[in-house]
């Protein structure tokens, strides 16, 4: 199952990048959540630094997507595998914004990644993640993790952070990643990075001339 996401993540987007630091050890991830993919980016990373990850999705979507159970997910009922998911050291992602939400600002907040936090002593870590097309063929994913914040913060936090997010893309280059994202992760190529035939038989002409 872990390949046939990373697959999926690897064939659909051009590429992930990631800013900010990254929990090394437990820590309750509280991500916006306004894209499709946000739960297998954060899994994905995850697993590239092998770290335990257990992620909260409603029950409505479980059943929708049972396979997801293999890699760790669990309803809004089990809010105790989440509790010993973190006393053991893993990350547990909750979206505090319950559901998948339009592309914007951050929507009003459930507690339940606030209450995580407080229950196991573990850092709440506020994370922004955008999924957008700019100047390649596929989508690329950004993600950029905050420090850990108190639980009565968080939601000015992480508007703060997804708005920090939203800037960094809205100043750069479409073919560059914004200034100071690491590439976590490649992806799959636009067609104007792979040559054509065309221009791969012009090439090798011109190299016996």
């Amino acid at each position: 199952m872990r390949r046939a996401i990373r697959t999926d993540v690897h064939g659909q987007l051009a590429g992930v990048w990631v800013r900010g630091p990254l929990p090394t050890g437990a820590a309750v991830l509280a991500p916006n959540h306004h894209s499709w993919w946000d739960g297998y980016l954060l899994a994905v990373l995850a697993w590239s630094l092998g770290q335990p990850f257990t992620l909260m999705m409603t029950p409505r979507q479980l059943r929708r997507f049972p396979f997801l159970r293999r890699i760790g997910a669990v309803d809004t009922g089990q809010t105790r595998e989440l509790l010993r998911a973190v006393r053991a050291g893993g990350w547990a992602v909750i979206f505090p914004e319950a559901a998948l939400q339009s592309a914007g600002p951050v929507r009003a907040l459930h507690p339940g990644a606030a209450w995580l936090a407080r229950a196991s002593g573990a850092p709440l870590v506020p994370v922004a993640l955008r999924v957008v097309l700019r100047g390649a063929q596929w989508p690329e994913a950004f993600v950029r993790f905050g420090p850990p914040c108190a639980p009565d913060h968080l939601h000015a936090v992480l508007t703060e952070l997804l708005a920090a997010l939203d800037a960094d893309l809205l100043a750069s280059d479409p073919d560059q990643p914004p200034a100071g994202y690491l590439k976590w992760l490649s992806g799959r190529a636009s067609r104007h990075d792979r040559p054509s035939l065309a221009s791969q038989a012009l090439t090798l002409l011109d190299q016996l001339e």
